[in-house]
């Protein structure tokens, strides 16, 4: 059976773990033609509201994996913001005119390593976890359609009053992107029952280990959420 510890770092603590997932991230990319997105450059590792959770290699330590949690502040906008910006001006009030804490889930990837491993999908569970210990109060993402249906499942519904319908071509022209939000962390009422129950798990119980099963079999995953 494979295993991977998923580790959640406050980014400006780790700034070497934090060149390997956007090493990593950018090689992932790379493979679709994509060079450059908003979430893929060096000045958010700086930045002391980026949560940062890695999937690691408990053989080596190599990053494998990780996804991205941005906290909005006065000093730096939520990738979403300066994305979506460039095609639909409206998404900087609607950002402004949440209530409380908001952040952002970006830079999702894993590597070709445990492509198949549905990895993604328990990243993406994690920072809603985080996200709600963080006392987040609105998550934003912006999916691929390979993704949309990962991040519906999780909770997240399409924010339709961005682009057309929700969608945008992004990060260029023949790709489509989707906007997405969870108003609800508490509660998550647009999961599926499964995600759901996973999300309060790993909330509640931040430091475990479990088995998870994935298209390619079971998965033994070592979560610590700081």
């Amino acid at each position: 059976m494979n295993s991977l510890s998923f580790r959640s770092l406050q980014a400006i603590e780790e700034p070497e773990t934090c060149k390997k997932f956007i090493e990593g991230h950018r090689k992932v990319l790379e493979v679709y033609g994509i060079t450059m997105i908003t979430s893929n450059n060096a000045k958010w590792s700086e930045h002391p509201n980026t949560y940062v959770i890695v999937a690691e290699s408990p053989d080596d330590g190599a990053v494998l994996g990780g996804v991205r949690l941005q906290i909005a502040d006065a000093d730096f906008n939520l990738p979403i913001v300066d994305a979506v910006g460039k095609v639909d001006a409206r998404i900087v009030d609607i950002v402004n005119n949440q209530h409380g804490r908001i952040a952002e889930a970006c830079g999702l990837w894993n590597s070709r390593e445990i492509a198949g491993m549905g990895v993604s999908f328990f990243l993406l569970r994690a920072a809603i976890a985080l996200a709600y210990r963080l006392q987040v109060d609105v998550l934003y993402a912006l999916a691929a359609p390979v993704t949309v249906e990962m991040c519906e499942n999780a909770g997240f519904e399409i924010e339709r009053n961005l682009g057309k319908d929700g969608f945008f071509n992004y990060p260029k022209l023949g790709l489509v992107a989707t906007a997405m939000k969870i108003d609800d962390l508490e509660n998550l009422p647009n999961a599926t029952e499964v995600d759901r129950d996973h999300i309060f798990d790993v909330r509640e119980v931040p430091q475990q280990t479990t088995e998870i099963m994935g298209p390619k079999g079971r998965l033994s995953v070592k979560y610590i959420l700081k």
